[in-house]
């Protein structure tokens, strides 16, 4: 995979359906502050990202966060980090499923009940689990090819809304209740969330050790960029942003006429299909590296002879996640989401320092400037993340990680690897 795949590799995995809802919920909650809301975001982000951009330039091995803090601090702590982040992936693969019928819902209004939910939601799911089993190149060039499809529309939404634009309400300058942010800072990380997933599949990479950090880092300035002119055109072209169920779709049909809401409208079905491809690719790898460091039974580390990509794992989370999303039982595992994403986060900024100390000396590794300030950093924006979480997703990440110590402790491998 080049370099230039992975960047689109990288943006699919952040620019999702979050986008097409995230200047609604951001307006309702911080009104216009929430243009400056969303750039700080991807500021905080963007120190987590160089942390995993410096992490991933010591290995060229399929893993990431679970390989970065199983280096650094041992087996266990490593197995946990795997297991939640796995976890977190098929959560995101059930409810992205879902809400693709949801989506289409807008052209086929009968596509959210009944068999028609039922065959997108499964249709899809078999289509993206082929497509990746066959290899990891033909999984990236399909996100090539999604990345493209779901950014036209969004660059015509920026490009064109900024002549429509009233800076007045742009302008209106309000603080927001204190009561609010917590919540804003969530529903922010997790439009940004999915930076973590491109490391997962390192070993299948030209040069991850060079091209893995170029991506993260050319994927978190285009999508501050973008995020930023969005919820700038959405706030100035429609007065009632935070009241809005399809806020793009309503903003460009004001603007540009019906047909650029169905563009917008396509352009979310687009985005969500990109997401669950990305992680119907990067989310295997996890479970893949779990099972060959002893945790699980071996046949999930096995490689397709034809295809070497670890088919049985891929097969197995898309059946998994296929279950929830028709059940609808995702519900609990979406709820502990972010305590995993945060669990990645939170051990991959401490390993850095770690890594470092082992790893620096490598060549073509990547540095951070100021030493352990941007590590450190990074931590103390995570831990405010999870301060702000509810009780209830505590409470679920919580046993999830108790439930990985209970299959830790019946590991096949005593001592784990590394």
């Amino acid at each position: 995979m080049s370099r230039w795949q992975l960047v689109g590799l990288s943006i699919n995995d952040v620019v999702g359906s979050g986008v097409y809802l995230l200047p609604a919920a951001a307006a309702a909650l911080l009104g216009a502050t929430s243009v400056w809301a969303v750039i700080l975001a991807g500021f905080a982000v963007g120190l987590l990202v160089l942390c995993f951009a410096e992490a991933s330039s010591y290995f060229d091995e399929p893993g990431a966060g679970y390989l970065y803090t199983r280096e650094a601090f041992g087996p266990f702590i490593g197995f946990e980090v795997g297991w939640m982040t796995w976890l977190a992936r098929i959560a995101s693969v059930a409810s992205l499923s879902n809400g693709l019928a949801l989506a289409t819902a807008y052209l086929w209004p009968g596509a959210a009940a009944g068999w028609p939910r039922a065959a997108i939601i499964t249709g899809t799911l078999v289509l993206l689990t082929w497509v990746n089993v066959l290899g990891v190149k033909e999984g990236a060039r399909t996100a090539v090819v999604l990345v493209v499809a779901k950014m036209l529309p969004l660059l015509f939404f920026a490009g064109v809304g900024l002549f429509f634009v009233d800076w007045t309400r742009v302008a209106a300058f309000a603080a927001p209740p204190p009561g609010v942010l917590g919540e804003a800072a969530l529903l922010l990380l997790f439009a940004y969330a999915g930076f973590e997933n491109t490391p997962a599949a390192a070993g299948e990479y030209k040069n991850p050790r060079r091209d893995v950090p170029f991506a993260m880092l050319a994927m978190i300035l285009i999508v501050t960029s973008v995020y930023t002119v969005v919820q700038v055109v959405a706030l100035g072209t429609l007065p009632g942003l935070a009241e809005s169920r399809s806020p793009l779709a309503e903003a460009a049909g004001g603007f540009a006429g019906g047909w650029a809401a169905l563009l917008l409208t396509v352009g979310a079905i687009v985005s969500i299909v990109g997401n669950v491809s990305n992680t119907t690719l990067m989310g295997p790898r996890y479970l893949f590296a779990l099972a060959r460091d002893g945790f699980g039974p071996t046949v999930f580390s096995r490689v397709h002879p034809v295809y070497r990509t670890p088919a049985i794992a891929i097969v197995t989370q898309s059946a998994v996640a296929l279950a929830l999303a028709l059940s609808g039982s995702f519900v609990g595992l979406a709820m502990l989401s972010i305590v995993a994403r945060l669990t990645t986060y939170i051990g991959t900024a401490a390993a850095v320092p770690v890594l470092r100390r082992r790893f620096g000396h490598q060549e073509n590794a990547v540095r951070l400037p100021g030493g352990p300030l941007i590590p450190i950093a990074a931590v103390l924006v995570s831990l405010a993340f999870l301060m702000s979480a509810t009780p209830q997703n505590l409470l679920a990440g919580a046993v999830a990680l108790a439930a990985g110590a209970l299959i830790y402790t019946f590991r096949r491998s005593p001592g784990g690897r590394g």
